[in-house]
């Protein structure tokens, strides 16, 4: 009796493990910057697996999937097909871990259930380490951009309405007290400045 507690407990622990990383695939704050102490707005930049916002002080959000597979970054796929994998498997897990469970009749004899029951765990585990190195795949791209002085993508500035565009898409002459050059936008910003 005791074996068969602790396996319906182990079952509902790993499932509910596989729902929280199926939780994680669609949620939308995987990365955050804001852009605080301007005087002409307040920007909050994030991004997920799928598309990148900005949502600005009055609440509205501007979101963008992402155009093409082939056009992220290697570290974004490598993230997707990961966590995607950790899904799957956590699904094949349940089923497994379902049918080699004692409690259960079907899966056969007491040895092929202990066998099935392996299987389960061994792919719950190989779920678990698919989903921990795609979160920390992740985690490390941002905290090293982050803080890489070098990287002024996010950290510099947004543009995203009008009047912050026509400010950031004018550089002064060098030299020349006061003159103004409006210069290309598509050279300033990459791919991440939406307006």
């Amino acid at each position: 009796m005791a074996s068969t507690a602790s396996e319906i407990i182990a079952f509902m622990v790993s499932i509910s493990g596989w729902v929280l990383v199926s939780s994680t695939l669609p949620t939308d704050y995987w990365k955050v910057s804001t852009i605080d102490g301007t005087v002409i707005t307040t920007a909050t930049y994030w991004a997920n697996l799928w598309k990148t916002c900005v949502t600005d002080s009055t609440g509205v959000s501007n979101c963008k999937d992402f155009p093409s597979m082939l056009a992220l970054d290697g570290y974004i796929q490598a993230c997707r097909g990961l966590m995607i994998a950790a899904v799957s498997l956590g699904f094949f897990g349940s089923i497994f871990a379902l049918f080699g469970m004692k409690c259960t009749k079907v899966g056969g004899s007491d040895k092929a259930k202990a066998k099935i029951a392996c299987l389960a765990g061994i792919v719950f585990i190989l779920s678990g380490l698919c989903s921990m190195t795609g979160c920390s795949l992740y985690a490390n791209k941002i905290t090293t951009e982050f803080f890489d002085p070098l990287y002024v993508e996010q950290k510099m500035g947004y543009a995203y309405n009008g009047a912050t565009s026509v400010l950031s898409s004018r550089t002064k002459y060098p030299g020349a007290e006061g003159d103004f050059k409006t210069t290309n936008p598509s050279k300033q910003f990459d791919k991440n400045a939406y307006v």
